[in-house]
């Protein structure tokens, strides 16, 4: 195969166009409230073979290069969760990626074949490839919709720990290995990936910080790469010894996301801007695998019914039965119901049957994919308005404020850089009402672009970036006392530093 120079100029041509309006299509489908995976992969079918004429059909190209992007969005999900707010939901979100998965696939199998009229072998893959939830549409739409934190945390754990056993299952029945072993291999195999794939997370993830920590970088641009390529690691590790990778680069990013680590800032833009790109490069991908020429009224009708038993009966069903390892209100229930977004990872999915030849798996894959578009069109703008109906929103609740860390080696402190929201109750706070930790002092600030050294009654206001002082041991203490002031405000002058 020679090397066409030409070909390479076309492909960084037409790949940099259609970046460029993929991002500006970002604030258009903000705007609209609608997820912009749903404009990406609408860019992929324009690009395909019945519009712009490029041809894609390698199913197993596209199963690898979805991983990937997977592995990618998994771990900028897992560096930009706050364990405070993941820690109250992780019961309900692993109950959601585990029963509530197991719950919807029975039910999604037992419709498709009685009401679609599917093989079971099919009946179950829609199943399968239809029950999680996709984590770059919940990290993308959740992350700006005002819902409480309790909710989003578990959607967010949902989604980031229910594709290891949706892999893992749809795989089994792909190459038949389910039929000729039984359910309760299958079962032990979801059980054994998921475990061991935590566990290496867990191992990476406190081992790579424990490193970070001692390991001076000559530049602050190798943390951010230093960070994700631990999270990698995991995902390395884990697939070595035949474990879930999945599971194992969010548990570790969420591990080193949550760590006390240099330019913790800098990483999370870093991930968040290389998931954009995944997201983008993904979802056009995905575009390109569809045929519009295959389309028909039959795929449109399966794809409508199918939605409508995922939407109406195995989500609200799934959703129920998790709910019995942590219980909550009916109106919790009935949101976490509707806002089972689905995205890439269904799609995604069902490249692996395309891959193995598997029986009329390019008509379940336009079925999935028309389902998709459908149904994410009917949930995701509607998110907001559910959320007020429900009265799970959360208007009126402060959001945390922005803080960032940088090391002084010489003199084992941090520099911590905090800058003040415009929702956040440090505004109109003295700077001796902050009460920080003895040791721990605010030693710059800058207002409008100007600098200025403050006083014990200098007030803060919004915009404001304070630069903070502390020793590295008092660090955390700081770092909390400086968050119970954002959201205390004057009244945190009155609580315990704890």
């Amino acid at each position: 195969m020679t090397f066409d120079v030409h070909q390479l100029d076309l492909f960084l041509l037409v790949g940099s166009a259609v970046t460029i309006l993929a991002i500006l299509a970002v604030r258009v489908s903000s705007r609209a409230g609608l997820p912009s995976l749903l404009i990406y992969l609408l860019m992929g079918v324009a690009l395909g073979e019945s519009f712009v004429g490029i041809e894609f059909e390698n199913a197993a190209v596209a199963q690898a290069l979805g991983f990937a992007a997977l592995a990618i969005i998994l771990a900028e999900g897992g560096l930009t969760t706050s364990w405070r707010d993941f820690r109250p939901s992780m019961r309900i979100g692993l109950s959601l990626a585990t029963i509530g998965v197991a719950v919807s696939v029975t039910v999604m199998a037992v419709g498709a074949h009685y009401v679609l009229g599917l093989p079971w072998e099919l009946a179950v893959l829609l199943g399968a490839v239809t029950s999680p939830t996709d984590a770059a549409a919940v990290f993308s739409v959740l992350r700006v919709a005002p819902i409480k934190k309790r909710l989003s945390g578990a959607l967010e754990a949902e989604s980031g720990l229910n594709d290891a056993p949706t892999v893992v299952l749809v795989t089994l029945i792909s190459t038949d290995a389910m039929g000729e072993h039984g359910i309760p291999f299958a079962i032990g195999i979801v059980v054994f990936e998921l475990v061991v794939g935590v566990a290496c997370g867990l191992a990476a993830g406190f081992g790579g910080a424990w490193l970070m920590r001692r390991a001076a970088l000559p530049a602050s641009g190798l943390y951010p790469i230093a960070v994700m390529t631990l999270a990698f690691l995991a995902y390395g590790a884990a697939a070595f010894v035949h474990a879930s990778g999945f599971a194992a680069v969010y548990v570790a990013a969420l591990v080193l996301g949550n760590s006390e680590l240099p330019h913790r800032g800098a990483t999370r833009s870093f991930a968040e801007g290389v998931a954009w790109l995944a997201q983008i490069g993904l979802f056009v991908m995905l575009g390109l695998l569809l045929s519009p020429g295959r389309l028909s009224w039959e795929i449109a009708g399966l794809a409508l019914l199918a939605g409508l038993i995922l939407t109406v009966l195995a989500r609200p069903i799934s959703v129920l039965a998790s709910s019995i390892v942590n219980p909550l209100p009916w109106r919790d229930l009935t949101f976490l119901s509707w806002a089972g977004l689905r995205g890439a990872v269904p799609i995604v999915l069902m490249t692996i049957p395309l891959a193995e030849g598997v029986e009329d798996a390019p008509k379940l894959f336009d079925v999935v994919f028309v389902m998709v578009v459908v149904y994410t069109l009917l949930t995701g703008p509607t998110l907001p308005f559910v959320a007020r109906w429900l009265g799970v929103d959360r208007r009126n609740e402060p959001r945390d404020l922005d803080l960032e860390a940088a090391p002084l080696e010489r003199i084992a402190a941090d520099l911590l850089q905090v800058t003040i929201t415009p929702a956040s109750r440090l505004h109109g706070v003295e700077v001796g009402e902050l009460r920080l930790p003895t040791g721990a002092s605010v030693s710059m600030l800058i207002r409008e672009g100007r600098s200025l050294v403050p006083e014990r009654r200098t007030v803060l206001k919004r915009g404001d970036d304070m630069l903070v002082v502390t020793p590295r041991r008092l660090r955390e203490a700081t770092e909390r006392r400086l968050r119970d002031v954002s959201i205390g405000g004057r009244l945190a002058q009155w609580l315990p530093d704890e």
